[in-house]
């Protein structure tokens, strides 16, 4: 699927669950961000996820649903990588040149498993306590 048909699903909120995984997070992340001012972007990356939870009926727990930590963990790793390399002609592009994001326990190299799973982390962004994320721009 291009990923002018990937947004539209994702902003209707359809995409099934079985097919929303960590890529396609990335995803939304690296083409908002590329399209949009850094404000915007989240903004659009939060409520998308979860509009989708919604739709889809993910029961919030600490572990399922959304998290606004992980979320935005990942958003400043995709703005660092854009805003270092640059955009690619299409989302799989950039995610094949930056594998470094496809893998999911990459924020342990930054956060302790007890600090990311905690509540607080899942409720609001929290700064991570092994290294800090890398800085590239204004993440809230």
């Amino acid at each position: 699927m291009n990923d002018e048909e990937f947004l539209r699903q994702f902003e209707a909120a359809v995409i099934p669950m079985e097919q929303w995984h960590h890529r396609e997070h990335i995803r939304v992340a690296y083409l908002y961000l590329s399209r949009y001012p850094q404000d915007a972007a989240i903004e659009k990356i939060c409520s998308g996820i979860k509009a989708l939870n919604s739709a889809q009926k993910v029961p919030e727990a600490i572990d399922r649903g959304y998290h606004d930590t992980i979320t935005l963990a990942w958003i400043r790793l995709v703005q660092c990588a854009l805003a270092e390399f640059g955009p690619a002609e299409s989302a799989d592009v950039f995610m094949d040149k930056h594998t470094q994001l496809l893998s999911k326990r990459a924020l342990l190299f930054f956060y302790s498993r007890d600090r990311i799973m905690s509540a607080e982390a899942k409720a609001r962004f929290i700064e991570p306590d092994l290294a800090p994320l890398p800085q590239s721009g204004k993440i809230r």
